[in-house]
């Protein structure tokens, strides 16, 4: 792999969580700028990592006319996806983005055709399609051992887990919606990509917003992204449960998803349904494959290596090849689509078809 100079651009949780600590265990990576508006933050991961985070500054423009700096890691929240990373390319940049690419189809196509045009490599954080029982469940799927897998069946559900209420999370201007765009996106996702690139033919949605409707008397036992909350002032907008059947060419996917109900069970897992076996996936864990023809019950015993890390290897190994991987926009889009479509459906109560 070539020497990549890397701007990242948003130092909150995802940075902290997944990219700053895989980037800094690459060799032939040298971060030479951590921003984000709030200058302490980026400072911490110099501070953590200071062989390895060369200079801290808010202004991301200073990164896009460093010369020096061939990639940079949009790591903001949703609403800033789309400027952040136009920008970037217009400077002449390979772009790492994180997921939902942005607040909705349209604008992730603009996306694509401006880094196509401009000959760059612009990735999208689908970390599941790194994930290594993904990658298992792929190979299998194209191996023919599920035979022809007819329904998908996902649910990622929790007990009243409605993070940073009334910030950033819960405002639809900021994060284009809720649950779904949040935690959906990756089942949706990984379930398209397993499936072999499977294509919308129609779908129906409802969302509902039950849980906090009124912000000041919502009890939770925990809530992540807590110091982004803001309940006294703040907005609350989007969904905290949905549901959905999608019609693809390849096979009908049902869901369910909750960021907040009233079951404290925390239900995330993904049910792959064929006529020959059929498979049930823990999310971000292992699976189990049930072998119709022989009544088995398969458990592969196989290690899970950081994805993140994986993605980023991939990433920046594109960049070197010029060859677009399995996290290029070009093959993210069809779910850029279907979440869109589905937020679709649910505000006008009715199905949609894309035929």
């Amino acid at each position: 792999m070539k020497e990549h100079v890397i701007a990242i651009v948003g130092c909150g949780r995802i940075a902290g969580d997944a990219h700053f600590p895989a980037l800094t265990q690459i060799p032939e990576v040298r971060i030479k700028y951590a921003c984000d508006l709030i200058e302490e933050k980026a400072r911490s991961f110099k501070e953590k990592y200071p062989e390895k985070v060369e200079n801290v500054i808010t202004d991301y423009n200073v990164a896009f006319s460093d010369p020096e700096v061939d990639t940079v890691y949009v790591l903001t929240p949703n609403y800033a996806h789309y400027t952040v990373t136009m920008d970037a390319l217009k400077a002449g940049k390979n772009v790492f983005c994180e997921k939902p690419i942005t607040v909705n189809y349209a604008l992730s196509c603009e996306m694509a055709e401006a880094a196509n045009s401009r000959g760059l490599m612009l990735n999208i954080g689908v970390c599941n399609r790194f994930h290594r029982s993904v990658e298992m469940l792929e190979q299998m799927v194209r191996e023919g051992r599920f035979g022809n897998i007819y329904h998908v069946y996902c649910s990622f559900r929790s007990f009243r887990a409605i993070p940073g209420l009334g910030g950033a999370f819960t405002t639809k201007t900021q994060s284009g919606g809720g649950a779904l765009i949040d935690w959906g996106v990756h089942f949706l996702d990984l379930i398209l990509y397993i499936l072999g690139g499977a294509k919308i033919e129609n779908l129906t949605c409802d969302t509902y917003s039950e849980m906090a409707k009124d912000m000041k008397s919502y009890r939770y036992e925990s809530m992540w992204a807590e110091d982004t909350s803001d309940v006294e002032n703040g907005t609350n907008d989007v969904e905290d449960f949905v549901t959905g059947y999608v019609r693809t060419d390849k096979a009908s996917i049902s869901f369910n998803g909750a960021w907040a109900q009233n079951i404290n069970k925390r239900d995330m897992f993904v049910d792959f349904l064929g006529d020959k076996g059929g498979a049930r996936l823990d999310y971000c864990g292992h699976f189990e494959f049930y072998n119709g023809e022989t009544l088995e019950t398969e458990a592969p015993d196989y290690e899970i290596p950081n994805m993140y890390l994986c993605e980023d290897v991939a990433f920046l190994e594109e960049i070197d090849s010029g060859v677009k991987n399995r996290s290029h926009i070009d093959n993210i889009l069809e779910s850029a689509k279907l979440l869109d479509y589905l937020y679709q459906s649910a505000a006008l109560k009715k199905e949609i078809s894309l035929e």
